[in-house]
């Protein structure tokens, strides 16, 4: 023990870079002298002294072990004095929240959410506050740059969490398991100023705007008097722009898109305005609206329109991208509404061959006006759709995922507490037909199976989806939440190995190291 220690406490001199072995060693002494069961990966040489987090009855800790009592950061963490061999230190340990993960990032700055700018990435949605370890240890074995917390206003909405509380918590998951190649914060489908502020001030990295409700759908087969009539609604003055200028800039003429060039017809991009000339006001006004807020921080930017009616086709995506261009937007991710179906929690439903003929055009695009990342929202368990996509775009595709880091958590449950997820299950079913009204889903109660083993309902597609929307009706009702958090912490390893395997099978298919 004497050795590890001086592996830290040597002053004037970095701290040695310790074995895993070493590391285990010090977790077990160091959790053996307190109430603490130390996270061995957790444990971190800074400040001249050791920071690492550890577990009491369920709840994390930040602990902080130090030879001086000198006062950590602006935090008053209770401290004690601890003699380890030959050596008289001060340990410090507080709640694992908002004060002392403010101090964590300032302190170790790995664990402050940053930009990735166009690399290749995935978002690791967690819910519950409980799955980013399983991220990270899925994420180590790929080269993928990781978002571990991201989450929409409508799913803090409904789980009862703030921004805050969500980086937080996927911050603190980061630090248990060592990861210290840093991560991205996405605030997701933001769809207001207000909803922009509120992320800002948690410190995220990675902004999604969600226009969607500025879309006019029935755009798409507008012509005549009606198509004119939708033009001269549109925003000109926000858009910096009028029908003639637009119709100069891009009908008619030759588009090189890199593998093919292709010409749209007039009436092909006014469609193409009068459909999402709003949602670009919108976006820029947004993005906007972030430069001036952001206090000069670096971050990243996407638009998202993969909640409207209709698939996107190549002309509107070259408005919109040719528009966030010439408006000065910089965007490093862009989520089209791809064919086929995106349902929540099940694999793509429709033809692959029809999705790759376009994908490639979509990527044809995002390099030809970027590049930026081919976005794939609701891409939870899409596992046929993503060697297309990791062949076609490489590096530009930027993976979300969400839900089914819940429904990971239900898997657990059903085999830990089967009784809780036959109840949950049970009210699942009769909120289903109220909650599907957000989500695109089709999922049927009448086709849920009846199995011999609990479990076997989460691979089953209607059963699936059921569990998946409802999620925020389950945890607002304490009769579940309490025994439902209380069963993943007291058997929080089971958790975190059963989402490391799922996100494998996500992530693997991306490439490995």
């Amino acid at each position: 023990m004497h050795d590890l220690l001086k592996a830290f406490f040597n002053p004037g001199q970095p701290p040695a870079k310790l074995s895993d072995e070493d590391i285990l060693k010090l977790a077990q002494a160091l959790s053996s002298r307190m109430d603490l069961v130390v996270y061995p990966r957790s444990i971190t040489a800074a400040g001249g002294g050791v920071l690492f987090l550890g577990n009491r009855s369920g709840r994390k800790h930040v602990g902080v072990l130090s030879p001086g009592s000198a006062p950590v950061g602006g935090v008053d963490w209770p401290a004690e004095r601890i003699d380890l061999e030959d050596r008289d230190l001060v340990l410090k340990t507080a709640r694992a929240e908002s004060g002392s993960a403010a101090w964590l990032r300032k302190t170790l700055p790995h664990l402050a959410p940053c930009p990735f700018g166009t690399r290749l990435a995935a978002g690791t949605g967690d819910r519950l506050g409980l799955a980013t370890a399983g991220h990270v240890r899925s994420v180590r074995k790929t080269r993928m740059a990781p978002f571990f917390a991201q989450q929409s206003v409508r799913e803090n909405e409904r789980t009862g969490r703030s921004p805050q509380q969500v980086l937080d918590d996927a911050m603190f998951g980061a630090f248990q398991e060592g990861w210290r190649e840093g991560f991205g914060a996405d605030a997701d489908h933001l769809k207001s100023i207000a909803d922009v502020d509120a992320f800002v001030a948690a410190g995220y990295s990675f902004f999604t705007v969600d226009p969607g409700a500025f879309v006019d759908n029935s755009a798409a087969t507008a012509a005549g008097a009606d198509l004119d009539r939708k033009l001269q609604a549109l925003p000109w003055a926000e858009l910096e722009s009028s029908p003639g200028e637009l119709e100069k800039s891009l009908a008619g003429q030759a588009i090189d898109l890199g593998e093919f060039r292709t010409r749209f017809r007039a009436v092909d991009i006014l469609r193409a305005a009068a459909k999402y000339g709003k949602t670009i006001a919108h976006t820029v006004r947004l993005y906007r609206h972030l430069v001036g807020h952001s206090d000069g921080r670096p971050f990243d930017f996407e638009m998202s329109v993969d909640e409207t009616d209709s698939p996107t086709t190549l002309a509107e995506h070259v408005y919109i991208a040719s528009e966030l261009r010439r408006l000065g937007v910089r965007w490093v991710s862009l989520a089209p509404r791809f064919v086929g179906a995106f349902e929540k929690g099940v694999d793509f439903i429709g033809d692959l061959a029809a999705f790759e003929t376009s994908f490639a055009q979509h990527v044809a695009v995002a390099k030809t006006f970027g590049p930026y990342k081919m976005s794939i929202h609701s891409g939870s368990d899409k596992f046929s759709i993503y060697p297309i996509a990791s062949r076609l775009a490489g590096e530009l595709v930027h993976l979300k995922t969400a839900g089914t880091s819940y429904i990971e958590a239900l898997r657990a449950i059903a085999k830990l507490n089967p009784a809780l997820f036959a109840d949950i299950l049970r009210f699942a079913v009769e909120r289903y037909p109220t909650d599907r009204a957000t989500y695109h889903v089709s999922a049927e109660i009448s086709r849920i199976p009846v199995v011999r083993e609990p479990a076997e309902l989460l691979d089953d597609f209607h059963a699936r989806q059921v569990l998946h929307v409802t999620y925020g009706s389950v945890l607002h009702q304490e009769r579940f939440r309490a025994p439902f958090f209380e069963t993943l912490r007291s058997h929080e390893e089971d958790y975190t190995r059963i989402v490391e395997t799922h996100f494998d099978k996500h992530l693997q298919l991306f490439g490995h190291t």
